[in-house]
């Protein structure tokens, strides 16, 4: 009985869902904003910690004074460091945005342009932080992630 009950929990364990988010009822739908409530793992697996990613262009770190493209750059240099581990965005449980004089007009373009990397939802737990000043002068926005890949 115990081998029939060891087997059946083995197997629920490994067909589980990796990944799980929620947006509880009784909190306001994040889901505009760009986000979940919450992210969690529940299986075996690697956590990939990105370092913050600027709007810096290439390897010469070109900083646009846009911060649509700055948003743009950041975000396609997260993607960047993802697919160097065979991950999606949809393998981010946690982002943290830093945004210099953050605004209204900025959280809208940070919006519009998370939702063309995140096309299927959920998207991840998040945490944007105005800040005065980033680390190099010019820099507009700064984002970090949490990537979970899963045991195969």
């Amino acid at each position: 009985m115990k081998h029939l009950l060891f087997t059946l929990f083995s197997l629920c364990a490994f067909t589980t869902k990796a990944q799980t988010f929620k947006n509880p009822e009784s909190l306001f739908d994040p889901t505009p904003y760009g986000f979940s409530h919450s992210s969690s793992v529940s299986t075996p697996g690697e956590f990939v910690y990105i370092s913050g990613q600027s709007g810096g262009l290439g390897k010469e770190h070109t900083l646009s004074n846009d911060f649509r493209e700055q948003t743009q750059v950041a975000l396609k240099n997260i993607v960047t460091v993802l697919d160097s581990y065979i991950l999606k965005p949809e393998n981010i449980m946690k982002i943290t945005i830093l945004i210099v004089d953050h605004s209204p007009e900025k959280l809208k373009i940070w919006n519009e342009e998370i939702r063309k990397v995140w096309k299927n939802k959920p998207f991840p737990a998040s945490t944007l932080i105005p800040v005065p000043k980033l680390a190099i002068d010019g820099m507009q926005i700064e984002v970090d992630a949490i990537a979970f890949k899963s045991a195969k």
